[in-house]
């Protein structure tokens, strides 16, 4: 049997609000100016991070935060988006700082020359917008250096697949990509590796305006279920999982909170004939809120709703033990212990499943390499895997893991 062709397309996309008190960040974060436009006339908003600690800080930095922008008449909501060519996340040396740069557009009836900006979910202070010439947009860039002297560059090794494949910076991690062992079952071992690749790239990168096309995404998970005690050691079951979903911006609330939303269509199904042939085709949408706890902790919940569609003859009561709604909920720290939990339900039927990873970084353990997780599993319900979807079971494993 082979993977069939996808032909549907998400219907739509939801968003989560939630609301908590805000947490303060290790990084200090500073305006350090409002007011030069780019090319496209929009300002600029210069950031200073700070990281008074001794010892490097990572910050996530969303696509789109929260601002108030006014005078004493009257104070405006503003999303302001971060500049095309600042990373996603930067790590601040201990004890220095390194810039970021966001950029907004004034509401239309607002003169934004002389009025109040702040951004309440990173920091209480204010700044007084003073509007100048176009600038160039400046790199994210740590503390002054020594100037920089070119050097002849080496001619890539044979292995390196990044020379020549331009396109490569579009591939990422998906979920989460480990091996993982528990004996006394008929699938001891279970291996997963997953990808996701941005088909249209970033129009960011090249310094131009967001797309819409910026948010479309295929994916390709696969599961592999190793029946290490069996004869010969044969796979008892491969799930392949090809999906196309569209995910939405990042947007941070001034309480924190960061929402976004992803939605698609899913294929799944195992490869096989006869009887042990396993397909089906579902339409999801998942929003996502993530919500900073304090001392670093972060949780994310996404809820999920699934449509079932197309032909499901090879498992025709798939809904009854799997169920059309799920729920991810995930609680840690980007460098430390993190716990994530994954949920499906049947109301009717009273039948589901719950699966939890627990990771923790090896090199904190071991005071150095190897660069890999620690990573412990447990599944119990219905359906670890398309082959056995209406089979109950409880599964323990442990193992490393490349994402988490």
């Amino acid at each position: 049997m082979t993977v069939r062709p996808l032909s549907w397309l998400m219907a739509g996309i939801s968003i989560l609000v939630a609301s908590t008190a805000h947490a303060a960040s290790p990084i200090e974060i500073l305006i350090g100016d409002a007011g030069q436009r780019d090319p496209d006339g929009a300002i600029l908003v210069d950031l200073r991070l700070l990281n008074g600690g001794n010892v490097p800080q990572t910050l996530s930095l969303p696509d789109r935060i929260e601002a108030r922008i006014g005078t004493s008449a009257s104070v405006r909501t503003v999303w302001i988006e971060r500049a095309a060519n600042i990373p996603a996340s930067l790590t601040v040396p201990p004890g220095g700082f390194m810039r970021a740069r966001y950029r907004f557009r004034a509401p239309a009836d607002l003169v934004p020359d002389g009025a109040v900006l702040s951004i309440p979910a990173w920091s209480s202070q204010q700044i007084t917008v003073a509007l100048r010439n176009a600038t160039q947009v400046a790199q994210a860039v740590p503390a002054p250096q020594a100037p920089f002297i070119p050097e002849r560059k080496a001619a890539p090794p044979p292995a390196d697949r990044s020379a020549g494949n331009a396109f490569l910076v579009n591939l990422s991690a998906y979920e989460p990509i480990y091996a993982v062992y528990g004996p006394g079952t008929d699938s001891e071992a279970r291996i997963q590796i997953s990808f996701k690749y941005q088909l249209f790239g970033s129009r960011r990168v090249d310094g131009l305006p967001r797309s819409w096309r910026d948010g479309l995404h295929f994916a390709y998970s696969q599961r592999m279920f190793w029946d290490l005690g069996g004869n010969s050691s044969p796979f008892r079951n491969v799930d392949y999982q090809p999906e196309l979903f569209y995910l939405t911006p990042s947007a941070t609330l001034s309480n924190g909170i960061s929402l976004s939303a992803q939605g698609g269509i899913r294929h799944e199904s195992n490869g096989r004939d006869g009887s042990a042939s396993r397909s089906i085709n579902s339409i999801y949408v998942a929003p996502t809120a993530a919500i900073p706890l304090g001392g670093d902790y972060r949780l994310s919940i996404a809820p999920r709703l699934s449509l079932f569609v197309g032909d499901k003859s090879d498992n025709p009561d798939i809904r009854r033990y799997r169920g059309i709604t799920g729920l991810f909920v995930e609680i840690g720290k980007d460098e430390g212990l993190r716990l994530s939990t994954s949920t499906r339900f049947n109301f009717s039927s009273g039948k589901g499943a719950l699966s939890a990873d627990l990771s923790y970084p090896l090199p904190r353990l071991l005071g150095g390499g190897p660069d890999l997780y620690l990573f412990g599993q447990s599944f119990t319900g219905y359906g670890e895997n398309l082959l056995d979807y209406d089979r109950r079971m409880t599964r323990f494993r442990i193992g490393v893991a490349l994402v988490r």
